[in-house]
């Protein structure tokens, strides 16, 4: 090739090159003008587009074509780790000149200016982005997007259950813009976003090759408190908790564990919900199928209390195979209580078979059946007329049910609670609970009831209380209640009388009250119906009628015979010496017994 012959310019002034004063016909300035036109204009706060021209692992070099290039921390790149020489970046210009001549750009600052219209438009065109994950926050993590801290939530990781957050810190992933809140300035996004539309067709095409009955090996993905999800191979199906053992399961963690792989029946599922219902029990026979063929009603068994209910407890005496206790085969007693006051979960108990049907898998049991009946000789261990302690159970308007023994109820009725006292209530006599002296009146034994008495412990004292409490005897007796009809009088030796209104007035003519002590003429006594009817008027008024009948005698006789004969009047009967000496004895009596 031949050499390119050059010439040298023949009006080239030497002289003033040689003085700095011409280049050419153009001046310094118009070169120096000439080369800043060649530049790129920029400002301060600009955000431009840069080239990378050169990257180490602190830095890269970034030209914007200004008269110097940027350098910008490598940090500011850790979104993007395959960023390499020659990719275009946008840069934000902080200082085009700092204190040394350097321009300062920063590749952050330009990412988070334009990033809310960046997050945007992924939003809008469903764009794939890439994101930094800088670390755990509660419910997921922070992730770094075009400057923007965005929240990752732990369920939209991957469609997997995510056991260790901190594995992903660190990492960069590609994600979907899901959810924008412009008002906060909160972006949510999703990686699982991304493989979800890819497993949804793995779904289609395994669902579609299902069949029920159909055994497939799956693994344990999640253990929740209602069953177990299995991953069969890119589709879930569910364990319900009743389908995981014949026996009865609490915790679905009790039977299998993660990660664990296991063959599972294919129950049923759904084509259009992508749903599986699974079972591990169905593989294995059915535990009432392999029961002792020998068992049969009368038989004793034994096992353990797996559900306790109120009205009463499941026993299982195989794995699978359970009988219900109820309360009432429980004990022999008639009081209902709960099953609980008899039995607890994980009690080993021994129970009799009462019924048994192979064909419904049902069974009843009873636990009262290993003791005997305590009715079956009730007649000759609480004979009519014998005498018993008894424990107080309850109270109803009429009487008393008392229990002798676990199993033998009794009632007392009111009117066998006490020969003196009237009686409304039974609180006014005993409490619930207490314990009572009881003696058998009557037993009916198909009924399974005893009628019981408390007074009749002692003897009928209104025999006595017929020659104390005459006609006509005067006592005195203390108002103890007031009642619409009249008010109870308290009597000696533990009696109780009843006065009227009418008979109740005093002789200045008010009205006797309550506490108030007094003297009361018997104006009536009926022993078969233990009742003594009182009069404190009465008293006052026959010593009135007396007066005036001897005072219209003495008017008819002379006055002579008026004067010597004494005035007649009727006296007040008194109780006697006689009275208090039978009574004492009667006292003596019935202390004695």
């Amino acid at each position: 090739m031949a050499e390119e012959t050059k010439t040298p310019i023949e009006d080239f002034d030497w002289d003033a090159y040689e003085k700095g004063e011409t280049a050419g016909e153009k001046t310094r300035e118009e070169l120096t003008r000439t080369y800043d036109e060649s530049l790129n204009t920029v400002k301060d706060k600009d955000v431009i587009e840069g080239t990378i021209i050169a990257l180490n692992k602190r830095e890269a070099v970034v030209n914007i074509g200004y008269k110097s290039d940027g350098i910008i921390p490598m940090s500011e790149f850790r979104y993007n780790p395959d960023i390499k020489v020659g990719d275009t970046v946008e840069v934000f210009i902080e200082n085009q000149e700092d204190k040394k001549g350097q321009l300062i750009l920063s590749h952050k600052k330009a990412r988070a200016s334009r990033s809310w219209e960046r997050i945007n438009a992924a939003l809008a065109n469903d764009e794939i982005i890439k994101g930094f994950i800088k670390c755990r926050t509660k419910g997921g993590m922070i992730v770094d997007v075009f400057g923007i801290e965005a929240f990752l939530p732990g369920s939209q990781i991957d469609v997997k259950p995510i056991r260790d957050y901190d594995v992903y810190v660190g990492k960069t992933m590609e994600f979907k813009v899901v959810k924008i809140n412009e008002e906060f300035k909160n972006v949510v996004i999703s990686h699982k976003a991304l493989i979800e539309a890819e497993l949804e067709q793995q779904k289609r095409e395994i669902i579609s090759k299902l069949e029920k009955g159909q055994v497939l090996e799956g693994t344990v993905k999640n253990i929740t408190s209602y069953g177990v999800f299995i991953d069969l191979g890119g589709v879930d199906g569910l364990i319900h908790i009743t389908d995981l053992s014949w026996g009865r399961v609490t915790k679905p963690s009790e039977v299998v564990e993660l990660d664990q792989k296991l063959n599972v029946v294919i129950l049923d599922f759904d084509d259009e919900k992508k749903r599986i219902a699974l079972g591990l029990k169905q593989l294995q026979p059915h535990p009432w199928d392999a029961l002792d063929p020998n068992l049969k009603v009368g038989d004793h068994v034994k096992g353990k209390v797996v559900v306790m209910a109120d009205y009463g407890a499941f026993l299982e005496i195989a794995p699978g195979v359970e009988g219900l206790i109820h309360v009432s085969e429980m004990s022999w007693s008639q009081y209902l209580r709960s099953a609980q006051d008899f039995m607890k979960v994980g009690d080993e108990v021994e129970a009799v078979i009462l019924t048994l049907d192979r064909e419904d898998r049902k069974m009843s049991l009873g636990i009262k059946q290993l003791k005997n009946d305590p009715w079956e000789n009730i007649e000759e261990k609480y004979p009519v007329g014998s005498r018993h302690t008894a424990r107080v159970r309850n109270f109803t308007t009429f009487g008393v049910f008392v229990e002798i023994e676990e199993g033998v109820d009794g009632l007392i009725h009111l009117s066998d609670l006490s020969w003196t006292k009237k009686i409304k209530h039974p609180s006014e006599f005993t409490q619930v609970g207490n314990d009572i002296e009881v003696e058998v009146l009557a037993i009916d034994k198909d009924n399974r009831r005893l009628s019981l008495g408390h007074k009749q412990l002692e003897e009928n004292p209104w025999d006595v209380f017929e020659t104390i409490f005459t006609v006509g005897s005067v006592h005195e007796g203390t108002i103890i209640e007031m009642l619409e009809k009249g008010a109870v009088v308290a009597l000696p030796y533990g009696v109780e009388g009843f006065a009227t209104p009418k008979h109740l007035v005093k002789e200045d003519g008010s009205q006797a009250k309550v506490d108030e002590k007094l003297n009361f003429k018997v104006i009536e006594f009926n022993e078969d119906a233990k009742r003594i009817i009182l009069s404190h008027s009465r008293i006052f008024e026959d010593e009135a009628r007396a007066d005036k009948a001897a005072e219209r005698k003495a008017k008819r006789q002379p006055r002579k015979q008026a004067e010597e004969a004494p005035v007649s009047a009727t006296p007040i009967e008194k109780t006697t010496l006689g009275d208090l000496e039978a009574l004492a004895a009667l006292k003596e009596k019935l202390s004695g017994k």
